[in-house]
């Protein structure tokens, strides 16, 4: 791959686990780049999100992921200035679903007017679905039966096509993240029907630590928070950027402003400070 330092040829994932999976042969390559838990209101570091911005839009991904809490507390005010902040990141597909966070304060009511995002969103041999989480004035999140179906069904449909399910909260708890009281009630029933929809690869935020699980031949990676000044466990502002390939799938985490880590270094022992200066 060459190595163009302004452009999406830059990408490295020299250190980073390749996770195999059945990916469709005509796929040749998608850059995914991975942002949660931005938080606009009293915590948002406005400097640190414009850094990360500039550094995405230099990759130039053909998808950018969002995996909710946009806001703090739901307010429009919060919303009108995550959507100003969301619009710096030059990406023509754009997959953003909600948090708890952003359904506070009757929030649920203005996310669909500020970032309406399709359910289903297609890109190069890649399906993007968001499944939603958040619940109004609830800080654990849930699925729900109707919706783990509409899931498998979903997917069925597109058997040849590599697929991602975006949601905000965690399936499987997250260490690093103190007492978890706060999880997806249905879990399990959501992994079983993820399994059984042979989703590839499920993108997550929530508690702020970034991490990976494997699943049979499911890859879960959760971010950690962009520009929030409540940085749990992994004490540095970050985003995750996939490659996916016919080959398989790489992630690597990024420090804003900083270097990247592949997953299997991020989630080596009980990581609390990134093995470098902040």
């Amino acid at each position: 791959m060459p190595n163009d330092v302004n452009g999406r040829r830059a990408l490295k994932c020299a250190n980073t686990a390749l996770f195999r999976a059945n990916l469709n042969e005509a796929l040749e390559q998608l850059i995914i780049a991975h942002i949660s838990d931005i938080h606009c209101g009293p915590e948002f570091q406005r400097n640190v999100f414009e850094t990360a911005a500039d550094e995405i839009n230099n990759l130039e991904p053909d998808a950018l992921v969002v995996t909710g809490d946009l806001t703090e507390n739901g307010l429009l005010s919060q919303y009108r200035l995550a959507r100003e902040v969301i619009g710096l990141i030059k990406c023509q597909k754009k997959v953003i679903c909600s948090g708890n966070h952003d359904y506070r304060s009757t929030g649920y009511l203005l996310f669909r007017k500020f970032f309406p995002s399709k359910q289903v969103v297609t890109s190069n041999e890649c399906v993007f679905t968001i499944v939603s989480t958040a619940r109004p004035e609830r800080n654990d999140g849930e699925v729900g039966h109707r919706q783990v179906v509409w899931l498998e069904q979903t997917m069925r449909r597109y058997r040849k096509r590599m697929k991602v399910v975006a949601m905000h909260h965690h399936l499987i708890q997250v260490p690093d993240t103190g007492p978890d009281n706060i999880p997806v009630v249905d879990a399990g029933d959501t992994l079983r029907g993820i399994i059984e929809a042979k989703v590839n690869l499920v993108l997550g935020g929530h508690r702020h630590r970034p991490w990976r699980w494997n699943l049979k031949e499911t890859q879960i990676i959760h971010a950690g928070t962009l520009s929030s000044e409540r940085l749990r466990g992994f004490y540095a502002h970050s985003y995750n950027i996939i490659e996916v390939t016919r080959g398989g799938i790489k992630a690597k985490l990024r420090i804003v402003g900083g270097k990247s880590l592949g997953f299997d270094e991020v989630v080596k022992g009980r990581v609390r400070l990134p093995p470098f200066r902040p």
